[in-house]
């Protein structure tokens, strides 16, 4: 199937070995050390949020449009993918330091959805993020990249600012920097 191999395209899997292809990676860890080599994209700047729904894992619906007024961050991950796995953590402080001033949304590629993503969210306790799913990888075909995680920041009208294509350390300087302007910082 076409769908889901597009959208793994670039995750190097640090987990366990299942049938999802794999191809370079875009973040490693190596003797508890985390490196990360994401890619900043401005290209896309000024472009629409998508009109896309998602769903969490006991159904609710989510529509992307309704979000404007607050700047959103949206993260596609899977729960194959190592480098997602590494920036969760991340993305729950980010979102729980940001509280009111951001919306941080991981949204799950997996095709198995809530029965991966739910174990997923119950084992690391998450504090602030919430399981957002796309089984349909929509947000994957969206964004062209071929690389998860891809995180798309949009101002509070909806409209991109920024991509990071690959993983990115979510808890360092660079990321504050990153969002200085969009959260009026």
């Amino acid at each position: 199937m076409l769908v889901p191999a597009l959208a793994v395209a670039g995750c190097d899997r640090q987990g366990q070995r299942d049938s999802q292809p794999q191809s370079s990676p875009s973040a490693t860890e190596t003797a508890g050390e985390k490196k990360f080599n994401g890619t900043l994209d401005i290209s896309n700047r000024g472009k629409d949020m998508p009109d896309f729904t998602v769903t969490d894992p006991s159904g609710k619906a989510l529509k992307l449009r309704d979000l404007k007024g607050t700047p959103v961050l949206v993260n596609v991950w899977a729960t194959w993918c190592g480098p997602c796995k590494l920036e969760m953590p991340e993305l729950d402080k980010l979102a729980s330091d940001n509280k009111g001033k951001l919306r941080v949304l991981t949204i799950a590629q997996d095709i198995e959805g809530a029965a991966k993503v739910s174990p997923y969210f119950a084992e690391n306790k998450f504090a602030a993020l919430e399981p957002w799913l796309d089984p349909e990888n929509n947000f994957g075909f969206f964004y062209e990249t071929g690389v998860l995680p891809t995180t798309v920041l949009y101002d509070k009208d909806g409209k991109e600012v920024w991509r990071m294509i690959g993983a990115h350390d979510w808890s360092g300087p660079r990321t504050a920097a990153m969002l200085a302007d969009t959260l009026g910082q």
